[in-house]
């Protein structure tokens, strides 16, 4: 019973990571400069989930789990935007004169994966909720 509890945890735990890229991406969304004042726009980030827990043992409960294996920057282009009044346009003699570049975000498939996110954390913690309750039961049953 209790390894159900760890993989709805662990599942739990990935979301909320998965979710904390998401949100940094939304807020992103328009950095076109660094922390330095340099033309360096943002690039989307992406969590990948793998199966297991890979600081646990293959007999360990937690195995049956779930992890952010990495957070991977997405190789997607930016987003060229015309503006040549910008002063951080292209310079001219560029291929790209007077675009800015802004990250690879788009906020609409930022938010589906959101929701996506969030509703996979529900889940979990709804089988975590059921895993409760059975543990009760059976601890009810044998008392």
């Amino acid at each position: 019973m209790y390894g159900s509890l760890d993989i709805s945890v662990s599942g739990m735990t990935a979301q909320r990571t998965r979710l904390e890229v998401i949100a940094a991406n939304i807020a992103n969304a328009d950095a076109v400069v660094d922390a330095s004042g340099q033309p360096n726009p943002f690039r989307r980030r992406i969590a990948h989930l793998a199966s297991g827990d890979p600081t646990a043992s293959t007999r360990d409960a937690r195995a049956g789990g779930v992890h952010v294996a990495e957070i991977e920057l997405d190789p997607a282009p930016f987003r060229p935007v015309y503006d040549p009044t910008s002063p951080l346009a292209r310079p001219a003699g560029d291929p790209q004169a007077g675009y800015v570049l802004y990250p690879n975000i788009d906020p609409m498939i930022e938010q589906v994966n959101a929701l996506e996110a969030a509703r996979a954390y529900e889940a979990n913690i709804a089988a975590a909720e059921a895993t409760k309750t059975m543990l009760g039961q059976a601890l009810r049953i044998l008392g």
